[in-house]
């Protein structure tokens, strides 16, 4: 038996306070494999420069290079700007990791997106914390890719700390609305909502399969590590359809 530790490397916002216990309760099931996070500064969601500076690929790397450190195994970007800056953006910045630190990388978004590839989803649900412009600008990317929103809603909020205030009441709500237009799929974006752990519940109410972007980077991490993604139980179908 392969007693190799696996070290799933996240980079997390610096105001997130959701993704690193939900990351870690997701994975402590698995022996052997562990989260590690690093951060760098990221406090709002909006388009103004100033916001969109935040997400500068140097500050990004420098807390990738701090979590190579700690030879982890895979990096993922815990978060979801590339849904208003554009998928390309990711792309580029997981080669940069893997260019500065000899690490593969991936993303929340990129998983989702392979994710809802490899599903064939094109009428997609939205639920997010964002503002409206940020929200129309996530839409706008997907119907890029060939999916159609079918269904989506919105907190209007730009402060990164108070996504994490949200209550799980009010994330269960968007979800209902949402799930009533009857979208082949439903997608939580952001990494700082507590949405993962209503998700496995709220599949079996709607009948919709609800895929969250903490949950979709762990599932990549897990595949890009050679763990089998099923092995997680309890946090809903993602981690069972594709193995």
């Amino acid at each position: 038996m392969n007693s190799k530790r696996i070290l799933l490397g996240m980079l997390t916002p610096s105001s997130n306070t959701a993704l690193e216990p939900i990351t870690s309760a997701m994975v402590s099931g698995l022996p052997g494999v562990s989260a590690h996070f690093s951060r760098f500064k990221v406090t709002e969601i909006a388009l103004s420069e100033q916001a969109l500076a935040q997400f500068d690929n140097s500050n990004i790397l420098r807390a990738a290079e701090l979590l190579a450190h700690a030879k982890v195994d895979v990096i993922g970007w815990n978060g979801t700007s590339s849904g208003w800056l554009g998928f390309e953006a990711d792309v580029k910045l997981c080669e940069q990791i893997t260019a500065a630190t000899g690490i593969p990388a991936t993303t929340s978004m990129l998983a989702l997106n392979e994710f809802l590839e490899q599903t064939k989803v094109t009428r997609l649900g939205y639920v997010t914390p964002y503002r409206d412009d940020v929200q129309a600008k996530i839409i706008a990317n997907y119907e890029t890719l060939g999916i159609a929103c079918q269904a989506e809603r919105h907190l209007g909020l730009q402060d990164n700390f108070s996504f994490s205030e949200v209550t799980p009441a009010q994330i269960e709500t968007m979800l209902r609305e949402v799930a009533a237009h009857k979208p082949e799929a439903i997608a939580i974006i952001c990494t700082n909502l507590k949405a993962a752990p209503l998700v496995a519940r709220l599949e079996l109410e709607l009948g919709i399969p609800i895929y969250d972007t903490i949950a979709t980077v762990v599932w990549k991490c897990l595949k890009m590590t050679g763990v089998d993604p099923r092995r997680v139980s309890e946090w809903g179908s993602l981690f069972h359809k594709l193995g």
